[in-house]
């Protein structure tokens, strides 16, 4: 569900002021995380490490409220659940996108994302969840990147995580991933506080 909002009765009122008509107000924050404990995860228990990743992104989101508020069309939306967005290699060689809602059940979100991933590959079709806030991820694990900076359209307002293949070491499996959010939605320093939830998710949410 999601109700508008009157953004001079929250703590947005003056970003909404200063970045809603803003040309460019996608702000974007790199952090490298340690994801050795995830990895091993995925081993340890047959999940996809991108199934791991996306659950531990929603989980840390839904601690903060600034996730549950967003820009649409010029007006503040408060929304009550959370799900996440991946890119789906489909059966004819294309790609789709694919919303998957959040569970605090890993396994219940591990059903639903090999659920749903699979009918957008073998349907060739997009499944949106206009109900709730999404978070958009983007995973290009062919290769190793340093940072990721997505188009800036007005057509995707929403929080966006992406990233590359990880990097290993003899001690550690590092990850570097961009953050890129609506400075309306939140400050600098909320999407630091995010970054730094979202890696101790990975050290022990899970």
């Amino acid at each position: 569900m999601k109700t508008e909002i009157n953004p001079q009765e929250t703590k947005r009122a003056q970003a909404f002021e200063l970045w809603m008509s803003s040309p460019m107000p996608m702000v974007t924050l790199v952090k490298t995380l340690d994801v050795s404990r995830l990895l091993k995860l995925s081993r340890r228990s047959g999940l996809k490490f991108n199934t791991l990743m996306c659950w531990c992104i929603c989980k840390a989101a839904s601690e903060m409220e600034e996730f549950f508020t967003l820009p649409e069309h010029g007006k503040l939306v408060r929304y009550d659940r959370l799900a996440i967005n991946v890119i789906v290699e489909n059966s004819k060689g294309g790609i789709n996108s694919c919303d998957i809602p959040y569970s605090a059940d890993l396994q219940q979100f591990n059903c639903e994302y090999l659920a749903l991933t699979a009918q957008a590959a073998k349907e060739c079709r997009s499944t949106m969840l206009d109900d709730h806030v999404i978070i958009g991820t983007s995973a290009m694990v062919q290769t190793e990147l340093d940072c990721i900076v997505n188009q800036y359209t007005e057509k995707f307002l929403n929080p966006l995580v992406m990233w590359g293949k990880y990097r290993k070491s003899w001690f550690k499996t590092l990850l570097p991933v961009s953050f890129q959010f609506h400075h309306v939605q939140m400050d600098g320093g909320d999407a630091a506080r995010f970054l730094e939830r979202l890696q101790k998710t990975i050290n022990g949410g899970c």
